[in-house]
Protein backbone atom coordinates (compact mmCIF):
# COMPACT_ATOMS: atom_id res chain seq x y z
CA UNK A 1 0.00 0.00 0.00
CA UNK A 2 1.56 3.33 -0.96
CA UNK A 3 1.80 6.08 1.79
CA UNK A 4 -1.06 8.21 0.02
CA UNK A 5 -3.31 5.16 0.30
CA UNK A 6 -2.49 4.65 3.77
CA UNK A 7 -3.43 8.50 4.40
CA UNK A 8 -6.44 7.96 2.41
CA UNK A 9 -7.40 5.19 4.55
CA UNK A 10 -6.77 6.99 7.93
CA UNK A 11 -8.62 10.50 7.12
CA UNK A 12 -11.49 8.42 6.03
CA UNK A 13 -11.93 10.14 2.30
CA UNK A 14 -14.13 9.14 -0.34
CA UNK A 15 -13.90 10.18 -3.44
CA UNK A 16 -17.66 11.90 -3.65
CA UNK A 17 -16.79 14.15 -0.85
CA UNK A 18 -13.58 15.61 -2.67
CA UNK A 19 -15.55 15.70 -5.72
CA UNK A 20 -18.76 17.63 -4.48
CA UNK A 21 -16.20 20.00 -2.38
CA UNK A 22 -14.19 20.74 -5.61
CA UNK A 23 -17.74 21.19 -7.21
CA UNK A 24 -18.64 23.67 -4.58
CA UNK A 25 -15.79 25.37 -4.88
CA UNK A 26 -15.75 25.94 -8.22
CA UNK A 27 -18.24 28.74 -9.03
CA UNK A 28 -20.48 27.58 -11.42
CA UNK A 29 -17.92 26.05 -13.46
CA UNK A 30 -17.85 22.37 -14.55
CA UNK A 31 -15.30 19.40 -13.03
CA UNK A 32 -13.69 16.88 -15.48
CA UNK A 33 -13.43 13.52 -15.34
CA UNK A 34 -10.12 13.53 -15.60
CA UNK A 35 -9.60 16.45 -12.81
CA UNK A 36 -11.62 14.51 -10.32
CA UNK A 37 -9.41 10.99 -11.40
CA UNK A 38 -6.25 13.09 -10.43
CA UNK A 39 -7.38 15.09 -7.30
CA UNK A 40 -8.54 11.89 -5.85
CA UNK A 41 -5.30 9.87 -6.84
CA UNK A 42 -3.54 11.85 -4.70
CA UNK A 43 -5.56 10.68 -1.59
CA UNK A 44 -4.52 6.56 -2.88
CA UNK A 45 -8.44 6.40 -4.27
CA UNK A 46 -8.36 4.51 -7.93
CA UNK A 47 -9.76 5.66 -10.82
CA UNK A 48 -12.57 3.42 -10.65
CA UNK A 49 -14.02 4.44 -7.47
CA UNK A 50 -14.02 8.09 -8.54
CA UNK A 51 -16.33 7.16 -11.75
CA UNK A 52 -18.70 4.78 -9.51
CA UNK A 53 -19.00 7.82 -7.54
CA UNK A 54 -19.83 9.84 -9.94
CA UNK A 55 -22.20 7.89 -11.11
CA UNK A 56 -23.95 7.48 -7.65
CA UNK A 57 -23.71 11.17 -7.55
CA UNK A 58 -25.21 11.89 -10.63
CA UNK A 59 -28.41 9.23 -10.56
CA UNK A 60 -29.12 11.00 -6.74
CA UNK A 61 -29.09 14.18 -8.52
CA UNK A 62 -26.24 15.55 -6.38
CA UNK A 63 -24.51 16.32 -10.01
CA UNK A 64 -25.47 16.70 -13.50
CA UNK A 65 -23.44 16.78 -17.11
CA UNK A 66 -22.89 19.52 -18.35
CA UNK A 67 -20.89 17.70 -20.93
CA UNK A 68 -19.14 15.09 -22.23
CA UNK A 69 -17.16 14.22 -18.78
CA UNK A 70 -17.74 17.09 -17.33
CA UNK A 71 -20.32 17.96 -14.05
CA UNK A 72 -21.87 21.16 -12.45
CA UNK A 73 -23.76 20.24 -9.20
CA UNK A 74 -27.26 19.23 -9.54
CA UNK A 75 -30.49 19.99 -8.13
CA UNK A 76 -30.32 18.01 -4.72
CA UNK A 77 -27.09 19.57 -3.39
CA UNK A 78 -27.77 23.37 -4.94
CA UNK A 79 -29.32 25.14 -2.01
CA UNK A 80 -27.03 23.40 0.56
CA UNK A 81 -23.80 24.57 -1.36
CA UNK A 82 -25.39 27.65 -1.44
CA UNK A 83 -25.13 28.11 2.09
CA UNK A 84 -21.80 26.58 2.74
CA UNK A 85 -20.16 28.83 0.23
CA UNK A 86 -21.46 32.08 2.28
CA UNK A 87 -18.36 31.43 4.37
CA UNK A 88 -16.18 34.13 2.45
CA UNK A 89 -18.63 36.72 3.75
CA UNK A 90 -19.60 35.58 6.64
CA UNK A 91 -18.25 38.58 8.73
CA UNK A 92 -20.29 40.66 6.67
CA UNK A 93 -23.21 39.34 7.63
CA UNK A 94 -23.46 39.98 11.65
CA UNK A 95 -24.71 43.25 13.31
CA UNK A 96 -24.81 44.64 16.47
CA UNK A 97 -26.49 42.47 18.97
CA UNK A 98 -29.68 44.40 21.18
CA UNK A 99 -30.45 41.52 23.35
CA UNK A 100 -32.95 39.93 21.34
CA UNK A 101 -33.41 36.54 20.08
CA UNK A 102 -34.41 34.43 16.99
CA UNK A 103 -36.72 31.64 18.14
CA UNK A 104 -37.60 28.74 15.62
CA UNK A 105 -40.62 26.48 17.34
CA UNK A 106 -40.38 22.96 16.28
CA UNK A 107 -42.37 21.02 18.41
CA UNK A 108 -45.95 21.03 16.57
CA UNK A 109 -43.63 19.18 13.71
CA UNK A 110 -44.01 14.83 13.34
CA UNK A 111 -41.04 13.50 14.46
CA UNK A 112 -41.36 10.39 12.88
CA UNK A 113 -39.17 11.09 9.16
CA UNK A 114 -35.65 10.27 10.45
CA UNK A 115 -34.99 11.72 6.80
CA UNK A 116 -37.21 15.28 7.28
CA UNK A 117 -35.38 15.18 11.06
CA UNK A 118 -31.71 15.40 9.50
CA UNK A 119 -32.58 18.09 7.25
CA UNK A 120 -34.55 19.74 9.91
CA UNK A 121 -31.49 19.11 12.43
CA UNK A 122 -28.98 20.29 9.34
CA UNK A 123 -30.77 23.68 9.50
CA UNK A 124 -30.99 24.30 12.20
CA UNK A 125 -26.99 23.52 13.13
CA UNK A 126 -26.31 25.61 10.03
CA UNK A 127 -27.97 28.72 11.19
CA UNK A 128 -26.58 28.10 14.74
CA UNK A 129 -29.72 27.98 16.54
CA UNK A 130 -29.73 26.00 19.91
CA UNK A 131 -32.20 23.91 21.35
CA UNK A 132 -33.60 25.87 24.80
CA UNK A 133 -36.87 23.79 25.72
CA UNK A 134 -37.78 21.08 24.08
CA UNK A 135 -38.41 22.12 20.21
CA UNK A 136 -37.90 25.65 21.25
CA UNK A 137 -34.26 26.69 19.37
CA UNK A 138 -32.87 30.09 19.48
CA UNK A 139 -30.04 32.18 18.83
CA UNK A 140 -28.67 35.86 19.04
CA UNK A 141 -30.49 38.15 16.40
CA UNK A 142 -27.35 39.68 15.11
CA UNK A 143 -27.35 38.51 11.22
CA UNK A 144 -28.52 40.90 8.49
CA UNK A 145 -31.38 40.24 7.53
CA UNK A 146 -32.91 39.81 10.67
CA UNK A 147 -35.50 37.43 11.46
CA UNK A 148 -37.03 37.28 7.67
CA UNK A 149 -33.61 36.75 6.07
CA UNK A 150 -32.94 33.62 9.10
CA UNK A 151 -36.74 32.39 8.51
CA UNK A 152 -36.09 32.18 4.99
CA UNK A 153 -32.46 30.77 5.01
CA UNK A 154 -34.25 27.57 7.33
CA UNK A 155 -36.88 27.25 4.99
CA UNK A 156 -34.28 26.76 1.78
CA UNK A 157 -32.30 24.70 3.83
CA UNK A 158 -35.70 22.60 4.35
CA UNK A 159 -37.28 23.30 7.60
CA UNK A 160 -40.78 22.86 7.43
CA UNK A 161 -42.47 26.16 6.44
CA UNK A 162 -45.28 24.83 9.70
CA UNK A 163 -42.30 26.00 11.96
CA UNK A 164 -43.18 29.36 13.19
CA UNK A 165 -39.58 31.34 13.16
CA UNK A 166 -40.37 34.84 15.32
CA UNK A 167 -38.22 37.73 17.20
CA UNK A 168 -38.16 37.40 21.09
CA UNK A 169 -37.29 39.43 23.88
CA UNK A 170 -38.05 40.15 27.57
CA UNK A 171 -37.01 36.13 28.80
CA UNK A 172 -36.60 35.82 32.66
CA UNK A 173 -33.63 35.74 34.25
CA UNK A 174 -33.21 31.45 34.45
CA UNK A 175 -34.20 31.51 30.46
CA UNK A 176 -31.88 34.47 29.64
CA UNK A 177 -29.40 33.04 32.01
CA UNK A 178 -29.46 29.10 30.12
CA UNK A 179 -30.38 30.61 26.34
CA UNK A 180 -26.32 32.82 27.00
CA UNK A 181 -24.99 29.21 27.87
CA UNK A 182 -26.08 26.90 25.23
CA UNK A 183 -22.74 27.92 23.10
CA UNK A 184 -19.28 27.52 24.74
CA UNK A 185 -18.00 30.50 23.97
CA UNK A 186 -14.44 30.21 25.64
CA UNK A 187 -14.00 26.88 23.13
CA UNK A 188 -15.19 28.76 20.09
CA UNK A 189 -12.23 31.06 20.59
CA UNK A 190 -9.48 28.77 21.12
CA UNK A 191 -11.10 27.06 18.44
CA UNK A 192 -10.19 29.93 16.11
CA UNK A 193 -6.46 30.62 17.70
CA UNK A 194 -5.66 26.64 17.45
CA UNK A 195 -6.80 26.24 13.88
CA UNK A 196 -5.53 29.18 12.55
CA UNK A 197 -1.73 28.41 14.33
CA UNK A 198 -1.96 25.27 12.03
CA UNK A 199 -2.90 27.11 8.88
CA UNK A 200 -0.50 29.71 9.48
CA UNK A 201 2.21 27.02 9.96
CA UNK A 202 1.46 25.54 6.56
CA UNK A 203 1.44 28.72 4.73
CA UNK A 204 4.75 29.29 6.00
CA UNK A 205 6.22 26.12 5.08
CA UNK A 206 4.35 24.68 1.99
CA UNK A 207 6.38 26.26 -0.65
CA UNK A 208 9.36 24.02 0.67
CA UNK A 209 7.15 20.28 0.64
CA UNK A 210 6.87 18.02 -2.04
CA UNK A 211 3.63 19.10 -4.36
CA UNK A 212 2.07 15.72 -3.60
CA UNK A 213 2.30 16.12 0.02
CA UNK A 214 1.60 20.34 0.12
CA UNK A 215 -1.75 19.25 -1.67
CA UNK A 216 -2.66 16.76 0.66
CA UNK A 217 -2.23 18.88 3.57
CA UNK A 218 -3.82 21.57 1.56
CA UNK A 219 -7.05 19.94 1.64
CA UNK A 220 -7.32 18.03 5.19
CA UNK A 221 -6.34 21.30 6.51
CA UNK A 222 -8.97 23.60 4.69
CA UNK A 223 -11.49 20.80 4.87
CA UNK A 224 -11.04 21.21 8.49
CA UNK A 225 -11.37 25.25 8.81
CA UNK A 226 -14.00 25.84 6.73
CA UNK A 227 -16.17 22.84 8.21
CA UNK A 228 -15.32 25.17 11.10
CA UNK A 229 -16.44 28.53 9.66
CA UNK A 230 -19.38 26.70 7.80
CA UNK A 231 -20.76 25.44 11.38
CA UNK A 232 -19.89 28.68 13.34
CA UNK A 233 -22.93 30.29 14.89
CA UNK A 234 -21.83 33.80 14.20
CA UNK A 235 -22.15 34.51 17.63
CA UNK A 236 -21.82 38.23 19.04
CA UNK A 237 -20.07 39.85 21.69
CA UNK A 238 -20.08 38.55 24.90
CA UNK A 239 -20.81 35.06 24.14
CA UNK A 240 -17.61 35.12 21.40
CA UNK A 241 -14.76 37.17 21.28
CA UNK A 242 -15.12 38.42 17.73
CA UNK A 243 -12.29 39.97 16.94
CA UNK A 244 -10.70 36.32 17.28
CA UNK A 245 -12.87 34.83 15.15
CA UNK A 246 -12.18 37.92 12.73
CA UNK A 247 -8.80 37.34 12.62
CA UNK A 248 -9.39 33.35 12.03
CA UNK A 249 -11.24 34.15 8.88
CA UNK A 250 -8.76 36.19 7.71
CA UNK A 251 -6.39 33.75 7.51
CA UNK A 252 -8.27 30.84 6.18
CA UNK A 253 -8.97 33.43 3.00
CA UNK A 254 -5.52 33.52 2.69
CA UNK A 255 -5.24 30.14 3.12
CA UNK A 256 -8.12 29.54 0.31
CA UNK A 257 -6.11 32.01 -1.81
CA UNK A 258 -3.16 29.58 -1.84
CA UNK A 259 -5.13 26.37 -2.02
CA UNK A 260 -6.69 27.75 -5.28
CA UNK A 261 -3.49 28.19 -6.73
CA UNK A 262 -1.71 24.81 -5.32
CA UNK A 263 -4.12 23.31 -6.59
CA UNK A 264 -4.44 24.27 -10.46
CA UNK A 265 -1.47 23.69 -10.93
CA UNK A 266 -1.30 20.45 -9.48
CA UNK A 267 -4.39 19.07 -10.60
CA UNK A 268 -6.76 21.05 -12.63
CA UNK A 269 -6.87 21.55 -16.31
CA UNK A 270 -9.55 23.98 -18.27
CA UNK A 271 -12.10 21.42 -19.67
CA UNK A 272 -12.03 21.62 -23.51
CA UNK A 273 -14.58 23.36 -25.40
CA UNK A 274 -15.16 25.85 -22.38
CA UNK A 275 -14.16 29.72 -22.58
CA UNK A 276 -12.84 29.44 -19.37
CA UNK A 277 -12.79 27.45 -16.33
CA UNK A 278 -12.48 28.44 -12.75
CA UNK A 279 -9.77 28.11 -10.04
CA UNK A 280 -10.65 25.61 -7.72
CA UNK A 281 -9.88 25.55 -4.24
CA UNK A 282 -9.88 21.74 -1.93
CA UNK A 283 -11.24 23.48 0.74
CA UNK A 284 -15.11 23.55 1.09
CA UNK A 285 -16.86 21.53 3.47
CA UNK A 286 -20.09 18.94 3.33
Amino acid sequence: MTQSSRTSSKAGIQPKEIILKLLMAADGQALSTRDAIAACALFGLSENHVRVALVRLSGAGMIAATARGAYQLGPESAELAAEITQWRSAEARVRPWTGHWVVAHTATLGRRDRAALRVRDRALTLLGMRELERGLYLRPDNLVGGVDGVRERLYSLGLERDAAVYVASGLDDERERRARGLWDGKTLNRAYDKTRAQLDDWLARYAGLERETAARECYLLGDKAIRQLVFDPLLPDPLVDTARRAAFTQTVLRFDQAGHGLWRQMVLQPIPDRTATAAVSPLPMH
